[in-house]
């Protein structure tokens, strides 16, 4: 399912909900254990986690490049909020009988020819995260993410 991208004061927001079968606990350490977050999100590396922490991007561009982002909001087992360039990407995660809801919201100041791919990125990755965390890692689908692209671009350029 895409994302909701809607128009807010100061930008836009694209949320995607999640329900996972899984616990908070098992989600956290996807987010935030390094070596699980290697296996959905390899250009991140958690550094120091707490509010005013850092995360490391590796740009993965054979220039050996990283770039600090800034954690701006951390609650253990809930909330991890981090710079995203000039935006903000934000989980969230609320337990449920049969598991979680992850929430992932990206605060986006301004749309550009940028933004589709970093949404589609996104899915992407937590469809990465689904299924290492249901025992099946699997490895960067180019295919799917140029599918999803595509809605992507659609979507970002119906918005209001």
């Amino acid at each position: 399912m895409l994302a909701s991208i809607q128009k807010v004061e100061g930008g836009y927001v694209a949320r995607f909900d999640r329900p996972l079968k899984h616990s908070v606990e098992k989600v956290w350490a996807a987010l935030t254990e390094n070596v699980k977050l290697a296996r959905w999100m390899s250009n991140l590396q958690v550094e120091d986690l707490r509010i005013g922490g850092n995360i490391k991007f590796d740009m993965k561009d054979e220039s050996g490049t990283f770039i600090d982002t800034k954690i701006t909001d951390f609650q253990p087992y809930s909330v991890l909020e981090f710079e995203w360039g000039n935006d903000r990407v934000r989980f969230e995660l609320y337990p449920k009988p049969e598991g979680c809801l992850l929430v992932l919201n990206e605060f986006i100041s301004a749309i550009t020819d940028h933004t589709p791919k970093d949404l589609s990125g996104w899915h992407i990755c937590l469809d990465m995260m689904y299924a290492l965390l249901d025992g099946h890692p699997m490895d960067f689908p180019k295919a799917d993410w140029e599918k999803w692209y595509e809605k992507y671009k659609i979507a970002v350029s119906s918005i209001d």
